[in-house]
């Protein structure tokens, strides 16, 4: 079936109870038994839920896995998933990582005996040659996050079986409507929940789709275990957000591309990070592994200042610390995001004080353009006459993806 079609119908699509075209929300925390020795399917809600249990085949069906699992919140996905390690064991990491990912590993699971090594992806020579006699698992994100790096997922998978390395990634960012992982050899797939998939701003969620049964019964156990499950009701209303999934993309990234090609060449603008631009790094093997460019866009801004005083003048955008919601989402990564890595590891990185995260919602692209250009104004980016001359410079959009505008 057809992407959008699949969105509609993964997983139970209607209750098998009642015939209801909505799971209910099972609000429980127990069930009743006939037999004190001989339980029904479900026995205690940790272990558990009809609602939660739709998310979970729901998931699994759409990222094309074999299990699926709804956590609390992102963290508690990646979290869990990084129990199936042991300590003494070794990790490589995308270095460009979201900020959460990067405390986890180099504090909790450090104290835990897990080593954590952070390494280009981008650049599969280099992952290869970061391989040690205690690397059990590779960590990646792409697009990453805040730069929007590509890696090759094929390339990735096949030096991860030679070494029978774990593959992870975060596909957070892609969705499994624009990018699938596991058809490209990777064994979990992590989300969260809370950002496009969910996509209103309403809850915080997490979820592990396992390549393989064997994977999802030991996934399954730490899930159990460790207890970070996702409630019912925020189960329904994930359920809710993911049949919208589709429309509400294609959407956004069709205004994220106009967006970005008009940011490109505003002044005081340094750079742009987006895979819908031409000259993104890596875009060709991008849109060999992906769907579209997505509806994240980050750019750097000509210092630190000008950064903080356009955040300030922006109207229609929040600023705020998430992504994917309707309405656009402005952050700053330095302070919101990757405010947990030190100073010095977000400059070698290259996420400076200039640097801004721009999630494009559901707004006309056309308004999010002009907000934008009254911001970069307002903090006093260019002048009238530089306003002129950007326009003249603005790229024709060429249709495809582009799509027309919103």
């Amino acid at each position: 079936m057809d992407e959008r079609t699949r969105l509609l119908h993964a997983g139970p699509d209607r209750d098998p109870h009642t015939g209801v075209s909505s799971i209910p929300i099972y609000q429980t925390s127990t069930y009743a038994q006939s037999d004190p020795e001989h339980f029904g399917p479900y026995d205690y809600a940790r272990g558990g839920n009809p609602t939660r249990e739709a998310v979970e085949r729901a998931i699994a069906a759409l990222e094309g896995g074999a299990r699926g699992f709804a956590f609390a919140s992102g963290m508690a996905a990646i979290s869990s998933v990084l129990l199936l390690l042991a300590p003494g064991e070794h990790v490589l990491v995308s270095e460009d990582v979201y900020g959460g990912a990067y405390r986890v590993m180099t504090t909790l699971f450090k104290r835990w005996g897990l080593s954590v090594s952070f390494v280009d992806t981008a650049d599969p020579e280099r992952v290869a040659a970061a391989i040690t006699p205690a690397t059990r698992a590779l960590y990646v994100e792409t697009p990453s996050n805040p730069l929007l790096k590509i890696s090759d997922l094929a390339a990735l998978a096949g030096i991860a079986r030679e070494h029978s390395l774990l593959t992870l990634i975060d596909n957070t960012f892609m969705t499994p409507y624009l990018q699938q992982p596991i058809a490209f050899g990777f064994d979990i797939v992590l989300h969260s929940g809370t950002k496009f998939l969910g996509g209103h701003s309403d809850l915080i969620a997490g979820l592990a789709v396992t390549r393989t049964e064997e994977l999802g019964n030991r996934l399954k156990v730490i899930q159990n275990s460790f207890g970070a499950i996702l409630g019912p009701q925020d189960s329904w209303l994930l359920l809710r957000g993911m049949k919208t999934l589709a429309a509400r993309l294609e959407m956004q990234q069709r205004a994220a591309t106009r967006v970005a090609e008009r940011i490109a060449v505003l002044p005081g603008v340094r750079r742009v990070y987006y895979p819908g631009l031409p000259d993104h790094p890596g875009r060709a093997v991008h849109l060999r592994q992906a769907r579209g460019p997505g509806a994240v866009v980050s750019f750097e801004l000509a210092s630190e200042s000008l950064a903080k005083d356009f955040l300030r003048a922006l109207r229609l955008p929040l600023l705020a610390v998430s992504l994917g919601g309707v309405e656009s989402i402005a952050s700053y990564p330095a302070t919101m995001s990757h405010a947990s890595m030190p100073p010095s590891e977000r400059e070698r990185r290259g996420i400076t004080g200039g640097l801004v995260r721009l999630s494009v919602g559901l707004e006309a692209a056309a308004d999010l353009i002009a907000d934008v250009e009254q911001a970069l104004a307002s903090a006093g980016a260019y002048s009238n006459r530089d306003a002129s001359q950007a326009e003249a410079s603005l790229p024709v959009n060429q249709g495809g993806y582009y799509g027309q505008d919103i």
